[in-house]
């Protein structure tokens, strides 16, 4: 085992194209050696093998075409049977009678000596008329020959014999013709295969070379980096892969850089203006409660701004982190949106906001009443920010069959369309951004996360100088009727 794993680990560590020439000079020397194996060292064997199912094949056309065939037609089948795999057969009859004779191998060696048919015919004999297999010496030129015996009919009542024999030509002298050929061939061939392996491994290795330097550029921050997959499918697709992937990270990196910029800006406001009140209580109005108590009201309400936001940042990190469970209950969907908007009552009164609430009949939902009521709470309130000058704001409530619509609508200068796929991202602020009176930038991120949590469907629907209906509903399968 600790061998396996020294030579895994050591495998590991080999270039791509040094391993892709290595498999293809190993490809080539196995093709060679297989190819040694088979022409070389079984060829006569194979030779042999062959012959003897030519015979066989042969033997059983004869008897078909004895049995079936006119005289004429089996001597014309038994003509063309010799000729076409060099044989000699002879067809006699149950007293040993030739009949047939056709000789078109090397050597014959049925006629080779006297009464050798007879021979024959006693060895089919002793084997109880079952075929017969000798292997004997060609007295005519001392090749080894293959002859073959059977009966003809019954074998009880045998009408006659069948006798082939063929001559197994030595392939000695072939196998050396062979080798040197193969010899000649295989060095030619081997020298080809290390230089075309060679070639061909630098050149599928230098594009993925050159895929993996960029990524190591991207890998040390550099955005900029180019990923060309030329040569080959795989390799451009992730080329295209790695591009996607470095605009990805350009994109976090830009908003890591803004989300770091606007939550440094929005805890050094309220930071500064504790510290300041706070020294404004020790030297100047220790002494007097009504300014003590006024810059203490000031501090506390900054402090309570400072607690929102990093309340904020933390539930959407709970959120886009997949940490927030969800905990479904049911409640008034009417009900709650009333009981919200109840809570803007003091920014309403105060600085003259007219928040209008459209109801439709009461519907029994079933989510996280908790997180749907911050939804609701940040569309509002982000309708409030960015209202238009007559400062109202519409809330409409709209029962429908795939569920329960919610809407909230402003009247302030509308978004481009370009721009409203960026309105949910982490503190995007568009150019008409004014500065939030309640809320802490992040109020549409965690709206979309918790949607998406859901798996509700939202959006945002607006125009130029008519405003932004913000949306989100509730699906069929998670409302009731009362």
């Amino acid at each position: 085992m600790k061998l396996i794993k020294k030579l895994r680990s050591i495998y590991g560590n080999i270039p791509l194209k040094f391993s892709i020439w290595l498999y293809f000079l190993g490809f080539t020397i196995l093709v060679f050696v297989l190819l040694w194996l088979f022409q070389i060292l079984f060829l006569e064997k194979f030779y042999s093998q062959s012959k003897l199912k030519d015979v066989e094949k042969a033997a059983s056309e004869i008897v078909t075409s004895y049995n079936t065939d006119s005289s004429a037609e089996f001597s014309s089948k038994l003509a063309k049977i010799a000729s076409a795999n060099d044989l000699c057969i002879e067809v006699s009859d149950r007293f040993g009678r030739s009949l047939y004779t056709k000789e078109y191998s090397v050597g014959c060696i049925i006629h080779g000596r006297e009464n050798s048919t007879y021979y024959y015919h006693a060895r089919i004999a002793e084997n109880n008329n079952k075929p017969i297999w000798l292997k004997v010496k060609n007295p005519r030129n001392n090749f080894s020959t293959v002859l073959y015996g059977s009966v003809l009919g019954p074998e009880d009542n045998p009408n006659g014999y069948l006798l082939i024999n063929t001559t197994l030509v030595p392939v000695g002298s072939t196998v050396t013709i062979i080798k040197r050929q193969l010899m000649i061939i295989t060095i030619i061939l081997l020298v080809f295969a290390f230089f075309i392996s060679l070639y061909m491994s630098r050149r599928i290795a230098r594009p993925i070379d050159s895929i993996t330097e960029a990524a190591e550029s991207l890998a040390k921050g550099n955005f900029d980096t180019e990923f060309h997959g030329r040569g080959y499918l795989e390799v451009k697709k992730l080329a295209e892969t790695l591009t996607y992937a470095e605009k990805e990270l350009s994109r976090v990196d830009m908003m890591q850089r803004d989300l770091i910029a606007n939550v440094s800006h929005d805890l050094r406001t309220p930071l500064t203006m504790l510290k300041a009140y706070a020294e404004m209580i020790r030297d100047l109005s220790g002494d007097n409660p009504v300014k003590r108590n006024e810059h203490l009201e000031i501090i506390i309400n900054e402090t309570d701004r400072l607690s929102l936001m990093v309340n904020d940042i933390l539930d959407l990190s709970k959120l886009e982190s997949g940490r927030q469970q969800l905990s479904p209950s049911e409640f008034r969907i009417r009900e709650k949106l009333g009981e919200i908007i109840g809570r803007f009552k003091g920014i309403s009164e105060k600085m003259g906001y007219n928040i209008h609430f459209a109801p439709d009949e009461e519907k029994l939902v079933c989510c996280d009443v908790v997180k749907i009521e911050q939804v609701i709470y940040n569309l509002i309130n982000n309708a409030v920010n960015y209202t238009g000058e007559d400062k109202q704001v519409y809330v409409r409530q709209i029962n429908r069959p795939d569920g329960v619509v919610i809407e909230v609508q402003d009247t302030g200068d509308g978004i481009e369309e370009e721009k409203i796929k960026l309105i949910f991202d982490k503190y995007y602020r568009s150019e008409n951004h004014k500065r939030e009176v309640v809320g802490t930038g992040l109020g549409l991120s965690i709206v979309k996360a918790v949607l998406k949590l859901h798996n509700y469907d939202y959006g945002v629907r607006s125009k130029l100088g008519e405003g932004s209906v913000f949306w989100f509903r509730i699906s069929a399968e998670d409302v009731k009727d009362i």
